[in-house]
């Protein structure tokens, strides 16, 4: 290494540490990257691995989201690690899920489209088609396999930009820590090295339940990740449809046990074939480190409604935990100098941590 190299510390190999290591190490900065444990094991590998740009507002955040997807699309065929990139459908079966899907599309066509319950079921044999009344396809998103990709990324850093990785190394301390600039990037939890910001940054908690199936017998593949109205109400993006509010009233009379528990359910097909299935969303500081079966079957109750696998058999059953914060997109403050937090993705960790990176790294090279 050049002596004159720049050099950046990053406390945590999550993908958003990860991202960052990629972004610094483009550029040619000396990388080195400190995790706790023995390799990646929080909310960056309890995921659906999806990239999900539909979930973000028009604006700034979709903007970073596609950032980020392109990011991840050169990042993974340089690796060569499997990927899908056949979009997304969000699949309904009332008017009131209708209208909010065809106001999206008239609101922003360049991002989805309306499709008939033929094309639907064209797209994706895992579609129930009793009164399915079609969908809105978006080609946008891409699903990874979070566990396969988290646990590949470190050794390709390694070989190709030689990044350099501390696992079981616990930062307890930012004195112990020896760089140019030093990037925090710990996940829902920063309180071990600065407990006053953590007090007062006003991040959240969020645990969610998860669930996974054997995998699915060849050829048969799920195709676009599938959604359902309940995911309407649940991502910022569909916010500025007039019509989510009958849908949100619906949904609170005739489900309320799923707005208790924060679920709108997902299938997204992993790299072996197996479908990740969820999730749930409970807010709070401490999580309650005990899962409840009641969400287990609300999350499987209504999959039924939408979706019909070959295989139906749950393989596994997790849950995780990320840190959100109530008004922000990500959480980034500056401790002291040389020193940067960036964490709080909430539920879009993997949709928008390349793209920040990048803009973060772009910040630090000018």
């Amino acid at each position: 290494m050049e002596k004159d190299m720049k050099s950046v510390s990053i406390i945590g190999a999550g993908i958003v540490g990860l991202a960052h290591a990629y972004a610094y190490a483009k550029r040619g900065w000396r990388v080195r990257v400190f995790e706790r444990s023995p390799r990646a094991s929080g909310a960056s590998i309890r995921n659906f691995g999806m990239l999900w740009p539909i979930g973000q507002p028009a604006g700034e955040r979709e903007q970073l989201a596609m950032l980020s997807r392109r990011i991840w699309l050169e990042l993974l065929d340089a690796t060569k690690l499997p990927y899908s990139p056949q979009g997304s459908l969000h699949l309904t079966y009332s008017p009131d899920e209708e209208a909010v899907a065809r106001e999206f599309v008239d609101r922003e066509p360049l991002r989805a489209t309306w499709i008939s319950a033929e094309a639907t079921l064209a797209k994706s044999p895992a579609a129930n088609p009793q009164g399915l009344r079609g969908a809105l396809y978006s080609f946008n998103e891409v699903i990874v396999d979070p566990r396969l990709v988290l646990w590949q990324l470190p050794e390709y850093l390694d070989e190709t930009f030689g990044v350099e990785f501390a696992f079981n190394h616990a930062v307890t301390d930012i004195r112990q820590v020896v760089a140019d600039r030093i990037l925090v990037c710990t996940g829902h939890d920063f309180a071990t090295l600065y407990p006053r910001l953590f007090s007062a940054s006003k991040l959240i908690s969020c645990k969610l339940q998860m669930l996974r199936t054997a995998p699915q017998p060849e050829p048969w593949k799920l195709g676009p990740a599938l959604a359902a109205g309940l995911t309407l109400r649940f991502y910022p993006s569909f916010r500025a449809c007039s019509s989510l509010a009958a849908l949100e009233r619906r949904v609170a009379e005739e489900m309320p046990a799923y707005n208790r528990w924060g679920i709108h359910v997902m299938a997204s097909q992993m790299a072996d074939g197996s479908i990740t299935l969820g999730d749930s969303h409970e807010y709070d500081l401490a999580v309650d480190v005990f899962d409840k079966d009641e969400i287990d079957q609300l999350i499987l109750t209504y999959l039924n409604t939408f979706a019909i696998f070959p295989n139906m058999r749950i393989a596994q059953r997790w849950h995780g935990v990320y840190g959100k914060h109530p008004d922000l997109p990500y959480f980034t403050a500056e401790p002291e100098p040389g020193v940067q937090i960036v964490t709080g993705l909430g539920g879009a960790g993997m949709t928008l941590s390349m793209g920040l990176a990048e803009t973060l790294a772009t910040d630090a090279d000018a």
